[in-house]
Order: structure tokens, then sequence, then C-alpha cells
């Protein structure tokens, strides 16, 4: 699950990292009360206009911008709110900005130079530990660093038996150049984030920049914080941060049937039990010369209700069509499973688009003929290659 950059900023302070602090705004007039109050407490008199949007390149796309008065606050607030936000990281048509977070300006002048650098948190699977990566190139696209100058990119892997000693952090900043106050800050920054990630069981923490203010003083200016949907069970506060706003509709929907489902870009609708053999699936179709709309998995209880909400998820998509249903019947029997898609058929009325069903394993030999006999414009298969023929032959 994904958190605003507000609530991860929320989030990373609660366990003592600072941050660039800032007050959420759901329009234009609030953020002028948000910045006024800003002022108040931290005595800055630029703000910073940040789109809320689940989705990175904010800035790129106009969604982060410098106001250097109130007027300039409330002017850009109201241009940003409302806006369809396009980034490299979002679809063509963008994501509706529905808030914005006015921010302190931590870009003030002083004794130094800012510096701005790039930290995230996250677990390596090639060896089971977390890993802190880290770079001098902060507010750079970290792919970009990796291609152009891999050898500014560091890495700290943290055995979870010990946690993060005191020496790694040490190295953290050592390897980002710091000294005297800046080094002592960041050492304590580090240790905070580490204990963060741990403890809200995160997948992801990815701060880019942190920065180092001209006073010395370590902080995250942005945060973009993925939680582990596996853990949320043990962090109710945090679930209750989800904003199903930011999600593909069709996902929410399906998640709140118990279908897993993920949208994709392809033409023909996939419906089966098991995510490996979903991946098998999947592989046909792009071998019959489709392309999967989507990955639905509808578990091991694959009965009458279940098939026909998979159904209606499937063909809300537009783009399908064709639909292949490829079912292993181990723990659920195969003749049910093809009970459950005629009398989702029927239920549903006239459905234009061609479906092929596989069944394997328990009574497949029934629920072949149950199809068969049914009436329906349903096609049976029984091997791979013929399930795969049949969907070249639709999509002909």
């Amino acid at each position: 699950m994904n958190l605003h950059e507000y609530q991860g900023k929320e989030l990373l302070n609660s366990f003592g990292v600072r941050i660039q602090r800032g007050i959420v705004a759901q329009n234009a007039d609030e953020a002028v009360a948000a910045a006024k109050k800003l002022t108040e407490d931290t005595g800055t008199g630029w703000h910073v206009i940040k789109a809320q949007v689940h989705a990175g390149g904010r800035g790129k796309g106009g969604g982060v911008k410098l106001a250097k008065n109130l007027d300039d606050v409330k002017t850009i607030a109201g241009q940003i709110i409302g806006m369809d936000l396009v980034t490299p990281q979002t679809s063509a048509e963008g994501k509706r900005v529905h808030q914005v977070l006015v921010a302190e300006d931590v870009y003030y002048p002083g004794d130094s130079e800012p510096e701005e650098y790039y930290m995230s948190v996250l677990l390596n699977r090639s060896t089971g530990r977390n890993m802190i990566m880290y770079s001098t190139e902060g507010g750079m696209d970290i792919e970009t660093v990796a291609e152009e100058t891999p050898h500014l990119i560091f890495t700290e892997e943290i055995d979870p038996a010990t946690g993060i000693l005191p020496f790694q952090a040490r190295k953290v900043a050592f390897n980002l150049g710091l000294s005297g106050a800046a080094f002592k800050d960041m050492t304590k920054f580090v240790t905070a984030l580490y204990t963060a990630y741990v403890k809200s069981d995160s997948s992801l923490f990815e701060i880019n920049p942190v920065l180092k203010t001209s006073d010395d003083k370590i902080m995250a200016v942005d945060a973009k914080v993925s939680l582990d949907d596996n853990a949320l069970f043990r962090h109710k506060d945090l679930a209750e941060l989800r904003d199903l706003r930011e999600e593909n509709p069709i996902e929410v929907e399906a998640g709140a049937l118990g279908l897993n489902y993920v949208d994709l870009d392809g033409n023909v609708g996939c419906m089966v039990n098991g995510a490996g053999l979903a991946m098998a699936t999947m592989d046909l179709i792009k071998q019959a010369g489709g392309e999967p709309a989507n990955f639905l998995d509808v578990g091991g209880t694959a009965d009458a209700a279940r098939v026909e909400a998979a159904f209606k998820i499937i063909l809300k998509d537009p783009a399908v069509k064709a639909i292949l249903i490829n079912i292993f019947g181990g723990i659920v029997r195969c003749d049910r499973v093809a009970q459950g898609v005629i009398d989702a058929y029927k239920n549903m009325g006239n459905i234009e688009v061609p479906i092929i069903v596989r069944l394997q394993g328990t009574n497949a030999d029934i629920a072949k003929e149950l199809i068969d006999n049914s009436g329906l414009d349903v096609q049976s298969a029984v091997e791979f290659q013929e399930a795969a023929d049949k969907v070249q032959a639709v999509l002909a």
C-alpha cells in the first residue's frame, strides 16, 4: 500500500526522522491558511506547493512549484488542485490531484550551500537482507544515476539479527562526504530511518532528496513510502491511510470481492486459480498472438458466485476481445467450476466476447461434458495447446 508524501513524512517524523514540515490542503483557501500557519511556526517566507498523488516525477509535470507570497500560494494551489497531472510514472491521462502539501522552504541561505542526497531502504531479495541504498546525486532519477554514474551509488546491507549498527550509519555519512555536525546528524537520520522502515513493516522507503541544509541539518524533503500489505493487520492505524482514489477502481472492486486482480493492457481476459497457473496462462496467450488484459486469480473456491463476480470484473475492461478460463481442479472440482461458468453466463445474459474454458483435474471429463452440452457460446478445451489454438482463432 502506497502512502502520500505527507503521510509518509508523518510516519517518518513519528520515529524521530527530521522532515520538511508541511500542511495538507484540499483547496486554495486551505492552502493559504496552511501557509500562514507555517510562517507562524517556522518563520518560512516562501512555500513549496506539492501535488499529492501516488506517482514520482511530479515536478516534471508541473505538480511542484515555489510560491513566494500568499497570492502565489492561492494561485498555484488553485491551478494544481483538480488538474490531471501527467508524469513519467502515470498514464497518458494522468492522475487527478485532490490535495496539495504546502511545505516550508528549507533552501534558506546560511554558512554553507545546501546539498541533496538520495536514500532508500528496501529488501535485497538475493540475500534476504534489508539494504540501504544511497548516493550523493540526490534530486535525480536514481535510474539515470545507475546508468550514467554507477560508482556514485552505495549500498549497506543490514543483518536482521542485529539491526543497523552504529558503524554502518557512520559509513553512510562518510561515503556521502559529510563531516562535523552534518556527519553526526546523518548518522542519527539513517538510524531513525531504518528503525521506521522495520517497525512499520514497510517494503520501500525512498527519500529523494535527503537534504543537508545550509546550517548542517539533515532532513527528508520528500518521502515515498510503500507498506507491506501482508503486514497491515498489525498496523490498523496505517491501513486507514489508504487512499482508494489513487488506485485502479476495478482492482479496488476486485479486492473487495476477494479476487486477486491486476489490470493489464491486453485484449484477452484471464480467469485462473493459482498465481503460477496465471503466469503460465498469460504466457500462453502471448504465444497465441494475444496480450493478457489482466491477472485474475479466483483462488480455490471457484463457485458460481465467484465466477460470476470474476466475469463482471473482466468485462469492465472494454479492450477485452476474448476470455480464457484456465482452471486446475485440485482442491476445487472441475464440474463445480463448469456449473459455475454456466450459471454465471445465464445470470449475466448476453456476453458478446468469446469464452474458452480449459478445465483439468478432478472430474474434468464431467466438466467438459457440462460445457459442451450447455447450449451456450462457450468453447471447451482439454490441452494447453488446444486452448491456445482457440484463443488464436477467435482473435484472428
